[in-house]
C-alpha cells in the first residue's frame, strides 16, 4: 500500500500558456452538467478513503503532479501516477514510473516503456512533443514532423538545440525547410510541453499521507448512490454492516 495518495484536479488554465497560444487547449468541449454535479461527492468519497485532494486555482493538475512527483522523489520516496497523459513520460526515471489505467497488462511504464513507445528517452520527451505537437492540447507540430521523424532526428542529434545548431545537416530538403520556417513554433512548444516545478502552494508531502477509511461514511455513500456490488463486498469486508 502506499503511504502517500493524492487526486490532483485542473484549477484552469495556466496564464502564461494561454499567452503563449491563444488556442491551447481551447478544442476540448465544456464539462457536462451531469458530471459537474458529481465532482462534489467524488470529494466526499476520497476523503472517507483517507485520500487527499488538490486543486488550486490557476494551476493545471499536470503541472501539480509534476511538482509533487519531483518533490517526493527528492524526498527518497518512489512514485506511481495514475494516468494515460504523454506528459507525464518527461518525469519518468528509477524513482518515478507512470501507471496507465488502460494498460491492462498493469505493468508500470518505465524509462525502456517510454522509448518503446515514443523512440525516445524521457528526458527527449519535451523536444519530441514540441516538435510533433500534442492534439490533445491543441499544439500545433512542424509540419513534415511525424512521431517516428521526430525520434530519428533527436537520437541523431540529441536534442532541438543539437537540432538547429546542425540543422544543415537534416539530410531531407523538406525536413530542413519546414524546420528553419517552424523554429519559433518548435520554441514556443517547449516552454508550452514541458511541465511547471516551480509552483505557489505546494502541499506538504505529510499532509497527503494515506489517512484511514471511514467505514461509517463510505457505508452511508454507497447506500446513497445505489452501488449495490460495492455494497455487498464492503460488508463482506465489514461484517457489522447487514
Amino acid at each position: 500500500m502506499p503511504s502517500h495518495t493524492v487526486v490532483v484536479w485542473d484549477g484552469g488554465l495556466d496564464e502564461d500558456r494561454v499567452e503563449g497560444l491563444e488556442d491551447y487547449k481551447a478544442q476540448r468541449d465544456p464539462m457536462p452538467d451531469d458530471m459537474e454535479v458529481q465532482l462534489d461527492e467524488i470529494v466526499t468519497y476520497l476523503e472517507a478513503n483517507g485520500i487527499a485532494s488538490v486543486c488550486d486555482d490557476g494551476i493545471e493538475a499536470d503541472d501539480r503532479i509534476g511538482q509533487l512527483a519531483k518533490r517526493a522523489e527528492e524526498e527518497g520516496y518512489d512514485v506511481a501516477i495514475a494516468s494515460s497523459d504523454k506528459d507525464f513520460f518527461q518525469l519518468i526515471n528509477d524513482r518515478v514510473k507512470m501507471l496507465n489505467p488502460a494498460d491492462k497488462s498493469g505493468e508500470p511504464m518505465d524509462a525502456d516503456a517510454v522509448e518503446a513507445k515514443t523512440g525516445v528517452r524521457p528526458h527527449q520527451i519535451v523536444d519530441w512533443l514540441s516538435l510533433v505537437g500534442d492534439a490533445a492540447d491543441n499544439i500545433p507540430g512542424v509540419p513534415g514532423i511525424g512521431v517516428k521523424t521526430a525520434a530519428t532526428l533527436l537520437n541523431e542529434f540529441g536534442s532541438v538545440d543539437g537540432i538547429y545548431e546542425r540543422l544543415v545537416e537534416v539530410k531531407r530538403d523538406k525536413q530542413r525547410e519546414s524546420l528553419a520556417i517552424f523554429e519559433s513554433n518548435v520554441r514556443r512548444n517547449q516552454k508550452l510541453v514541458a511541465l511547471k516545478f516551480n509552483l505557489p502552494m505546494e502541499p506538504e508531502l505529510d499532509s497527503l499521507r494515506k489517512g484511514f477509511e471511514d467505514t461509517n461514511k463510505l457505508n452511508k455513500l454507497y447506500k446513497k448512490w445505489g452501488f449495490k456490488t460495492s455494497l455487498t463486498n464492503f460488508k463482506k469486508s465489514n461484517n457489522k454492516y447487514k
